[in-house]
């Protein structure tokens, strides 16, 4: 049996055990310390805009608080996009409010910009102005943002932007998690680069920022005892998980350049093949965290996953969309039928940064073999 191909392992760089092995020895264990501080100032250097990143618990806890910064509360409406995982649009229920699910549009597989508009007008005309919006950037494309963020400020509408899938992929030169009011960035163990578990707030100022700590450390007022007067989190990250957060940080760019060779060398050694890569638009640089292609049926999709699976490499379909959900299927949605399309046709392949070059062209070979190439 060959040896398991995994889909995106995490990828040590060799410095992480240093910054932990701080931590112990100062016994800075909990939920603060100077490697949680360093840890943030590495994001907003490496952001290269002017912002405060807050390292907290998850990317799921981060949306959380951005959420609740931006003022949205029971009853209200959040407008999401719908091909995404759960955790982007969770904590939208976790406040009581309610999401309205965006399709997507071709070009880069993210929100639309027409049905958004569209989304915004229809739920202002009947009294019912949208509190936020959530925009995603899958598999580390970003989405038109640009569109997005002048309907965002043309609406006043407070734009969160995850991130989550995106660290290092821009836009005209700029990091996404920066065009938005918040940005979510995450570190899960399948990642571009990890904490164990673990993610970002991206704050365009220092008084969120400052909101969003205590809000993320059980909101404990000022006293010399222990007072509250609002319900708080236990959201932040540890001294101990930033240490690994710290050392990833040194190995980031060359973790993105991985995952954009991986893509590269799939996109050209299956050029003559039925499948169709996502290219990035003008001006748009992906990170590339997971390399992922269409076929033309879903039959084929699943021969394909299959057949992969039996050879030891995972593969995963692309995200079901949030409106195809169960425990959604209530909620109102604006389709065009563009992410259903994506579920039901796309396939991401292993895209770690370790993945060997042997790992690759046996990847390669299966593929050409059950699409009848040799």
């Amino acid at each position: 049996m060959n040896k398991q191909i995994w889909l995106s392992p995490p990828h040590m760089g060799g410095t992480e055990q240093k910054y932990i092995n701080e931590a112990f020895d100062s016994n800075w264990i909990a939920p603060l310390g100077p490697n949680v501080t360093a840890f943030e100032t590495a994001i907003e250097t490496f952001l290269e805009q002017e912002c405060y990143v807050a390292a907290l618990s998850s990317g799921t806890a981060a949306i959380h608080l951005a959420l609740l910064l931006a003022g949205v509360k029971q009853n209200d409406e959040v407008l999401c996009q719908t091909f995404t995982f759960a955790a982007t649009v969770n904590p939208v229920t976790y406040l009581g409010a309610h999401p309205i699910f965006i399709d997507s549009e071709p070009q880069t597989w993210n929100m639309c910009p027409v049905l958004l508009e569209k989304a915004i007008k229809e739920r202002i005309a009947i009294g019912k102005k949208p509190k936020a919006i959530i925009v995603v950037h899958l598999y580390g494309m970003p989405a038109k943002i640009l569109e997005i963020v002048a309907l965002a400020q043309k609406y006043k509408i407070p734009l969160i932007e995850d991130a989550a899938e995106a660290l290092g992929s821009t836009v005209n030169n700029q990091q996404c998690g920066t065009f938005g009011d918040f940005g979510i960035l995450s570190f899960n163990g399948n990642k571009i680069i990890t904490t164990s578990g673990g993610g970002a707030l991206i704050c365009k100022d220092k008084a969120s920022k400052d909101k969003a700590v205590f809000l993320a450390t059980q909101a404990r007022d000022q006293a010399p005892h222990y007072q509250h007067t609002q319900i708080g989190f236990n959201y932040r990250m540890s001294n101990v998980l930033a240490g690994i957060g710290r050392g990833q940080m040194e190995v980031l760019r060359a973790r993105i350049k991985a995952r954009r060779d991986n893509f590269n060398f799939y996109k050209k050694a299956l050029q003559d093949t039925s499948l169709e890569f996502l290219e990035a638009p003008f001006q748009f640089t992906s990170n590339r965290w997971l390399t992922c292609f269409l076929v033309p049926s879903y039959q084929i999709r699943e021969k394909i996953r299959l057949y992969l699976q039996q050879q030891n490499i995972e593969s995963r379909p692309l995200w079901k969309p949030m409106h195809l959900q169960p425990v959604f299927k209530n909620c109102i949605s604006y389709e065009n039928g563009t992410s259903e399309r994506l579920f039901n046709l796309g396939l991401c392949i292993p895209s770690g940064s370790s993945l060997t070059s042997s790992e690759r062209n046996r990847v390669v070979e299966v593929l050409k073999k059950r699409l009848g190439f040799k």
